[in-house]
């Protein structure tokens, strides 16, 4: 039996070793939470000048126009009063008399930067179509902070009832697009996306499930390196803070910008994980490609999305790479080489009906 004298000897150990615990736990969380730079920082790294009335001056990137001939491109008004259009892609050489998949791609950018005519992106869907043989429907959709979320994703759910409408319409009286009236296949639709246009993927297809899209049949969707956080820093976010193409100082900025006036981190738009408006709709999403790379500070969050995704019925296919880092295939030809690759094979395992 411990004495009076035991137990006060205990007691004091005790709260010694609470102490120590409550030094050593806070010098750890010291560590693992770093000082971020200040958010003019953070424009100044994105290159992005704000204005006194609220709107953004934004970097100059290159960006390849509407093609003269439209012989392999062609860009096509969605809603004008948005300046919204889509650009349409087609394989150089289209198998004569036969349907082609569609593909509805969301560009990157945090929803505060990049076009669909930016120059990569024109790259990457021109790649698409060639090497998965596919129709691309290339969004231009309109960016914050002068049209904050869930703007981008009125305008997704507007593209793909755009691809529904092309399906429905009398092609005699010229509001068919002839390219999707003679190769495109509406039984083989894919959502696809890239950071920002990972998470647009997302929530637009949500969205899109309330809407009757018959005969379009949506048959997957793909998140490359989903653009998602949340009020909570995940391991690979304190690891790679400082990390040279989206440090966190900057996902914090373009955070700030997109989502809604006066919430933060924790809303739905930025955390999946969070209980939302459209949660009983996660169930009935078709089969989800998730990929990312294990250099990118968002992986963590990614893997979460995917897991959370997982439990709720939906059939998940997680891609995750060793190396790399956020939008690695902008800057390594063979990762991009490798990407086409993998996103080919996945669209061709979808044969046609």
């Amino acid at each position: 039996m411990m004495t009076i004298a035991s137990k006060s000897i205990f007691n004091l150990l005790r709260l010694l070793w609470l102490q120590i615990f409550k030094q050593t736990t806070m010098s750890s969380e010291q560590q693992t939470a770093p000082t971020l730079p200040s958010m003019k920082d953070a424009y100044k790294f994105l290159k992005l000048v704000p204005n006194p009335d609220g709107t953004l001056t934004r970097p100059d990137i290159p960006s390849v126009p509407t093609s003269p001939d439209q012989t392999l491109y062609r860009d096509i008004p969605l809603n004008p009063k948005n300046a919204t259009f889509i650009r349409l892609y087609r394989p150089s050489a289209a198998p004569p008399n036969s349907k082609l998949p569609i593909v509805v791609y969301f560009h990157g950018g945090g929803f505060v930067i990049v076009s669909a005519t930016s120059s990569f992106i024109h790259e990457f869907c021109t790649e698409i179509a060639e090497q998965a043989s596919a129709l691309v429907a290339s969004l231009e959709y309109r960016l914050a902070p002068e049209h904050r979320l869930p703007a981008a994703y009125e305008d997704g759910v507007e593209a793909i009832s755009w691809v529904k409408t092309q399906a429905t319409i009398d092609g005699e009286d010229g509001a068919c697009e002839p390219w999707m009236k003679q190769y495109a296949d509406f039984s083989r639709v894919f959502v696809m996306g890239g950071s920002a246009g990972g998470n647009l993927v997302y929530h637009a297809c949500l969205r899109a499930l309330d809407l009757d899209l018959q005969p379009l049949k949506i048959v997957a969707l793909v998140m490359n390196q989903p653009f998602f956080g949340g009020i909570r820093r995940t391991e690979s976010e304190l690891k790679f803070f400082d990390n040279h193409v989206i440090p966190l100082h900057a996902t914090d900025l373009l955070w700030s910008l997109a989502l809604p006036e006066d919430t933060d981190r924790g809303h739905e738009y930025c955390d999946p994980t969070t209980k939302g408006s459209s949660d009983g709709n996660i169930g009935r999403l078709p089969v989800c490609l998730v990929r990312g790379y294990a250099g990118d500070p968002l992986i963590d969050k990614q893997k979460e999305f995917a897991k959370m995704l997982d439990s709720r019925g939906v059939h998940v296919i997680g891609q995750w790479i060793d190396g790399g880092h956020h939008g690695v295939e902008i800057y390594d030809p063979v990762v991009a080489r490798a990407l086409y690759h993998d996103f080919k094979d996945f669209i061709c395992s979808f044969q046609a009906a």
